[in-house]
């Protein structure tokens, strides 16, 4: 694997996605600096990484997404750049223009191209997507997605059946006019039904997942090459089926809990005949589950020869957990599953 040009980064973000950035970090030689808020001076990401940085109280418009206060703590830490985890920072304009302005690369598209597209950081909510990864040459690694929501959540996102087929060819065209209006990196796009794009999110949203699994490539490797500007581009596989899932605790808004047993990929990922399983969770045995916080627990993907193959294996890995200490949706999470399993290609309701 060739020397990537950033080999430093400020993780801007908390939970199992920047746990997930951290590991693989770590997988590419280059130096994790995570952030905390002073209720999560011990929290699994801040563990992981080499080093951490406070950057205020608990409520996360003083910490998480203040950005004068992540642009300080990149500007402390002596890091190269910025890579935002969550939509909610990687589509904020301002924060882009500020990391750009303390003379520090941010990962992911230019601060003019999220102003001109729009991107406000919230993830895609059409039930048809499309992610890629943009470069100056067009879309690489172009993956179509459906989406299952509840209350406005990505709970499953899969690669349709015909995606190797039809799926990319119809969506494509219209998807490829980012790499023309300058954006550069990953992203996640929303298709509206009449196939034009409907959002437009930066940033590691589950539909990432879906990517890495169905095309066997790291998305921070990719991430980190678009703003080194090498763009180069990671070997992949032929491309597989995948599907990604959420797992949240239900507790009520403002309540803290602890975990007192494993959740998927605190000990390792969960393995299954035929499918390549990935799970990453955000919390381990003993962690607190803090009320300030979304109460996402963990992220579980994998890829497989079809879609029902793979939604069966997860499905198992969801419905089979141990008692974890914390209620939380992964038997309905399952049920979803347990439908595309069955072959439905939209679950229901």
């Amino acid at each position: 694997m060739a020397q990537l040009e950033i080999d430093s980064v400020l993780v801007a973000g908390r939970g199992p996605a920047a746990c997930a950035v951290v590991s693989a970090c770590t997988r590419l030689g280059v130096k994790a600096v995570a952030v905390h808020s002073e209720s999560e001076r011990s929290a699994r990401h801040v563990r992981l990484a080499d080093d951490a940085v406070l950057l205020g109280p608990a409520p996360a418009s003083e910490s998480y997404l203040a950005v004068d206060r992540i642009v300080e703590a990149a500007r402390r830490s002596g890091v190269r750049a910025v890579l935002p985890v969550p939509p909610a920072l990687a589509g904020n304009a301002r924060l882009a223009a500020a990391v750009a302005a303390a003379g520090l690369l941010w990962v992911g598209p230019d601060p003019d191209v999220l102003e001109r597209l729009g991107g406000d950081g919230v993830e895609p909510a059409s039930e048809r997507g499309l992610l890629a990864w943009v470069t100056a040459d067009g879309l690489r690694f172009a993956t179509p997605v459906a989406r299952d929501r509840a209350a406005g959540i990505a709970r499953v996102s899969w690669t349709p059946q015909d995606w190797t087929a039809e799926g990319v060819l119809a969506l494509a065209p219209t998807a490829r006019r980012l790499a023309e209006v300058g954006w550069r990196g990953l992203v996640t796009v929303g298709i509206a039904p009449h196939g034009e794009l409907a959002e437009v999110a930066a940033g590691f949203s589950l539909d990432i997942a879906v990517l890495e699994r169905a095309h066997g490539v790291d998305a921070v490797e990719l991430a980190l090459s678009s703003a080194g500007g090498g763009e180069r581009e990671p070997a992949g596989r032929d491309p597989r089926a995948a599907v990604a899932a959420q797992l949240r605790s239900t507790l009520p808004p403002g309540t803290a809990g602890r975990v007192t047993g494993r959740l998927p990929g605190s000990d390792g990922g969960p393995d299954a005949d035929g499918v390549e399983l990935v799970a990453v969770s955000g919390y381990a045995p003993g962690d607190r589950l803090d009320g300030w916080y979304d109460a996402l627990l963990a992220t579980v993907s994998a890829a497989g020869p079809d879609p029902q193959a793979v939604a069966g294996a997860l499905s198992g890995v969801l419905s089979g957990l141990p008692d974890m200490g914390l209620p939380h949706d992964g038997a309905e999470v399952s049920a979803v599953l347990e439908r595309l399993a069955a072959g439905s290609s939209v679950p229901a309701p």
